[in-house]
């Protein structure tokens, strides 16, 4: 969820340093913005035209307080595409290679939205609150107006509009002492991935078991923008006897997960089986859907570059990297990082990087043009840590 950083300060992980921005109406904000304002935030992201906070403190103390603690991050960002009606299921079918007959009400799936010609236009997450009723939660990009497009042609009696509706996610191995306290004890049997409807203090949430962690977590999504002030206060209140903390999203566990992020791990050029994602076309798939003959040539054909796991040696080179720098092998370039960090749990510099096919094999050497110097480099396996994703579905 991290791509570009806006901020006053100095140190060594903020990147590009500007003088600020002007508060002004037009500049969209979540409904936690002052709220997470007065905890320091000392730097923003720009996502989907909005302001998120990219750091509080140091992004190697946010981690292990993620890691060991409880936290609290706004990501209003996450702005939500609804589509409803009478045709949405049929709708929702045509947009994505997943099927969403395996996909029951109040389940949650992690989706690819693809193009006529295999590309991927973002990875939402997709919330299925009735038959014809979703919701998909977005990474950074303007998919409303993408799907607004589409169905202008589709034939379909469906709506697609931007609801009033902002998550907050908790996160950490602590965070479901803070949802029992808030919910009651119920609220354990919520599975991951899945999701529920219900109100705190007057306040209509839904809730799910998901997050950009990797860790134990939830997302709260508000539906009164008016309410959000009133939620971070309650939330926060109850988190206090467990050392909540708001921070921003952690770039360092993201990687360490293997999660990827919309706009450099994967772009529009790519497609599903390049990125690692092919799982999630359902080749079974009876149902049209945009992109469908595609990815079945580019199956059969297979892929030209790949999306793999790096490690880089060396000192560290700090929470994230400012720039997509070059992967050199056999004295030519033959790709570019899409992201890194400096791993504090494994104490090495790991990411991703997107390699022509005959230097995408585990063990390969490389040379990466990094800021600090040219380093060796090697392709390893990815997720880096908790492979099978025991931590969030405990």
């Amino acid at each position: 969820m991290r791509d570009g950083v806006l901020t006053e300060a100095t140190n060594d992980y903020a990147g590009p340093i500007l003088p600020g921005f002007r508060e002004t109406a037009w500049i969209q904000k979540s409904p936690y913005f002052h709220r997470a304002a007065k905890h320091g935030v000392r730097a923003y992201d720009l996502y989907n035209h909005m302001l998120m906070p990219g750091l509080y403190t140091d992004p190697v103390e946010e981690y292990w307080h993620l890691v060991n603690h409880v936290t609290l991050w706004d990501v209003g960002v996450e702005r939500q595409v609804e589509i409803d009606g009478p045709d949405g299921f049929e709708f929702m079918q045509m947009l994505t290679p997943r099927d969403m007959e395996k996909c029951a009400v109040r389940e949650c799936k992690y989706v690819l939205l693809t193009t006529p010609d295999g590309g991927i236009i973002n990875d939402p997450v997709l919330l299925r609150l009735g038959e014809d009723h979703f919701w998909l939660s977005l990474s950074d990009w303007d998919v409303l107006f993408w799907c607004k497009g589409v169905a202008v042609n589709a034939g379909l009696d469906v709506i697609v509009r931007e609801p009033d509706v902002s998550p907050l996610q908790l996160q950490g191995p602590k965070s479901k002492d803070v949802m029992v306290d808030l919910f009651g004890e119920d609220i354990l049997d919520l599975e991951y991935y899945h999701l529920t409807e219900t109100q705190l203090d007057g306040i209509p949430l839904v809730i799910t078991r998901t997050g950009w962690s990797a860790e134990r977590g939830y997302e709260l999504y508000l539906r009164d923008a008016r309410l959000g002030e009133k939620l971070w206060d309650v939330v926060m209140g109850a988190g206090a006897k467990y050392d909540i903390r708001p921070v921003a999203p952690s770039e360092i566990r993201r990687i360490e997960a293997g999660i990827l992020n919309y706009s450099s791990d994967i772009m529009l050029d790519n497609n599903p089986y390049e990125v690692g994602l092919g799982w999630t076309v359902d080749e079974d798939k009876r149902s049209d859907y945009l992109g469908k003959a595609a990815l079945a040539r580019m199956k059969k054909e297979g892929i030209k570059r790949k999306l793999v796991g790096v490690e880089v040696e060396g000192a560290p080179l700090g929470a994230w990297i400012p720039d997509y720098w070059d992967v050199h092998a056999d004295g030519r370039k033959v790709g570019h990082v899409t992201s890194l960090t400096y791993s504090p749990r494994l104490e090495k510099n790991i990411g991703y990087a997107l390699l022509g096919i005959d230097h995408a094999k585990i063990g390969t050497g490389l040379r990466v043009s990094t800021s600090k110097g040219t380093r060796a480099a090697t392709v390893v396996k990815k997720p880096f840590v908790d492979p099978k994703k025991d931590i969030p579905k405990s």
